[in-house]
């Protein structure tokens, strides 16, 4: 049985809120309250968070000790700009030089994703002093002009006043290569292929080349194990940088490794990341080599970035992931997710095509004949999930992806209790 909905403040969302805000399902839910795996509505039914605040809420829901940092740090202070030290901030800045790959050292704090990777690619044509940055297709890193411009669906790009000087790479898209090729046969055409994009769409001068190390809206398309090195060492070659967006693969998502692009092994330049490093604190962070970072000029101001409170509530959820080896177990419980995925689509080949992702981060593509984009099949499963008590999330640029992304404390018993809703929401949709 549907639990009771409050209709009252439904409709004061529609009449208080933009219609941009949109909500899952046909009867929206209403959270009050969430803790580890779960999270409450209004009426007191709890459901598994399988989606985790869209990846941002890493360590479980209410987590004692980051709620506990969050507090003290309260009680002390909770503003003083960045025209101050504060030690949250030089704290949390000297541990991201500690755990991220390679020579990144200095950093530069946000309030989110969007604001991480706009100031990553200032800073890289600052470094440059080229202006033509490459994305991918299918890739979303915000909702500012300049990252609007960067996006690779249309209906993530509003306004018509994109930023110039972003020009688009086919996308590492296995399941639907552009190329209509097959891996390992394709020798990596779509790396490869940016080498004619810099000479036929760019000045050839690049500043720098953004990717996902998995692309998230994108509906979790994950490269082959080669791409990264093929195509930064082409980018490199006509004298860009790279920025890796961690903003969802961060934090020990992808399994064993702190940040997807460690899975690669390519060294960034710059790496932006946000969502599941403070549990659902709002935050951003842009990290840096030391020369790249210190290009940028003295005069620039964030507000609210490096907030001691947001940078305590970040430094708790490290700590967490550390003692409890959160990264390891999104490699142990990703890997028997991933396996009960596969009998899912062994056992419904009609509707669900393709299974990919690493770690606690799993997408699957729902299809109907000839692997025809079938997003009705994902409103249908929502659905039917909801209905078990479990909250799944959707992507892709056809709204054909089921994304799975639960909090990095995750077990086989949650897992178990996501693949039950998911068998059964299939069988409903199949029959």
């Amino acid at each position: 049985m549907e639990p009771k909905q409050d209709n009252d403040l439904t409709k004061k969302q529609k009449e208080y809120l933009f219609p941009c805000v949109t909500t899952y399902y046909e009867q929206p839910l209403v959270i009050e309250r969430g803790e580890g795996m779960y999270v409450f509505d209004d009426s007191g039914r709890r459901y598994l968070d399988c989606f985790g605040g869209v990846l941002t809420v890493s360590v479980g829901h209410a987590n004692p000790k980051v709620n506990a940092a969050i507090t003290e740090q309260i009680n002390k202070i909770t503003h003083t700009s960045t025209l101050y030290i504060n030690r949250p901030q030089v704290q949390l800045a000297e541990k991201l030089a500690q755990i991220t790959p390679g020579r990144l050292q200095k950093s530069f704090f946000t309030n989110s994703g969007t604001e991480a990777d706009e100031t990553a690619l200032i800073l890289a044509r600052l470094y440059t002093g080229r202006q033509e940055i490459i994305a991918l297709r299918h890739a979303y890193s915000g909702r500012s002009a300049m990252m609007m411009s960067v996006a690779g669906h249309a209906a993530w790009r509003h306004g018509g006043t994109q930023a110039p000087g972003i020009v688009h790479l086919a996308a590492p898209y296995c399941y639907r290569c552009p190329f209509k090729l097959t891996y390992p046969s394709c020798e990596l055409q779509c790396a490869k292929d940016v080498e004619e994009l810099i000479q036929t769409c760019t000045d050839g001068k690049i500043a720098a080349f953004i990717a996902e190390p998995i692309l998230g809206v994108g509906g979790y398309i994950t490269p082959p194990k080669e791409y990264f090195k093929e195509v930064t060492s082409i980018i490199r070659r006509y004298g860009g940088i790279f920025i890796a967006d961690e903003v969802q693969t961060g934090w020990g998502r992808t399994g064993d490794k702190w940040f997807g692009i460690e899975h690669w092994e390519v060294e960034p330049d710059i790496m932006t990341f946000a969502k599941g490093l403070a549990n659902g604190t709002p935050i951003g962070a842009t990290i840096a080599t030391p020369e790249v970072a210190d290009a940028y000029p003295s005069l620039t101001f964030s507000t609210f970035g490096g907030n001691p409170v947001t940078c305590a509530a970040a430094l708790a959820t490290i700590s967490v992931i550390e003692e409890q080896e959160l990264p390891r177990n999104a490699r142990v419980v990703g890997d028997y997710l991933r396996e009960q995925l596969e009998a899912l689509k062994d056992a419904y080949p009609d509707v669900i095509g393709d299974v990919r992702g690493m770690g606690l981060m799993q997408a699957i593509e729902c299809v109907g004949e000839n692997k025809t984009p079938d997003p009705k099949v994902v409103l249908k499963v929502f659905e039917e999930t909801k209905k078990h008590g479990v909250l799944i999330g959707k992507g892709g640029l056809y709204g054909n992806v089921i994304r799975i992304a639960p909090p990095l404390i995750a077990t086989k018993d949650n897992i178990d209790e996501l693949v039950a809703a998911l068998n059964a929401a299939f069988a409903a949709v199949q029959r």
